[in-house]
């Protein structure tokens, strides 16, 4: 494998992977009873901020810290993944857990609507959580299936055509050999059959 090819597949796996920790702290928002959740993919040009943010409303403080706990819980006990920071938690109107590749904001709902989040990010594609959990899925399937297709150790069937030409190749040689023991035996058999003819005597003419 060329190092651009390793590359690539490093990022993609690497994407992948993150893709799984935003599904797992969606999850918890949809648990959690969290409102208007939303998967917010950036453009390339925001990728030196982040690949992700996940937004989600909470109607009063506990809920919003609830949220943010069981996230970072969660993240943190099935992938061994902590935030670079948190922000926010002591108020609980705007939790900031910042996983640099992505990030989450768990709003009270007058806050999100005040700062409205999704307008400041107009280039980022919105995905409910049953949208992007389809798309993560999709992109799981198509990757086992192109890793079972390179898979080594398979062979491939062989067609009956090949295999009749390579059972008659195996049996020309055969069929050969049979025939070259045959000769000597039909050249003994031949020359036991064939009798040898004596000359004749020569007769002896009158004397006058």
């Amino acid at each position: 494998m060329k190092l651009g090819e390793l590359s690539q597949r490093m990022t993609t796996e690497a994407r992948q992977q993150i893709r799984t920790f935003v599904q797992a702290a969606a999850a918890v928002c949809e648990d959690k009873k969290g409102l208007n959740t939303r998967v917010l993919e950036l453009d390339p040009i925001d990728a030196g901020l982040s690949d992700f943010f996940l937004v989600t409303s909470a109607t009063n403080d506990r809920q919003a810290i609830a949220i943010a706990d069981e996230i970072e819980h969660k993240l943190k006990k099935e992938f061994g993944v902590v935030p670079n920071s948190v922000e926010g938690r002591r108020k609980g109107d705007w939790i900031l857990l910042d996983y640099v590749d992505f990030v989450v904001h768990v709003f009270l709902v007058e806050r999100r609507a005040f700062y409205d989040i999704e307008r400041l990010r107009k280039s980022a594609r919105p995905l409910t959580p049953a949208e992007f959990d389809a798309e993560l899925k999709a992109a799981l399937a198509a990757r086992t299936l192109a890793a079972r297709s390179k898979a080594p150790g398979k062979k491939a069937a062989v067609k009956p055509r090949v295999r009749a030409k390579k059972t008659a190749a195996l049996a020309k040689p055969a069929a050969k050999k049979t025939a070259a023991a045959k000769k000597p035996v039909a050249k003994k058999a031949a020359a036991k059959k064939i009798p040898v003819k004596k000359a004749a005597p020569k007769k002896k003419g009158k004397r006058a």
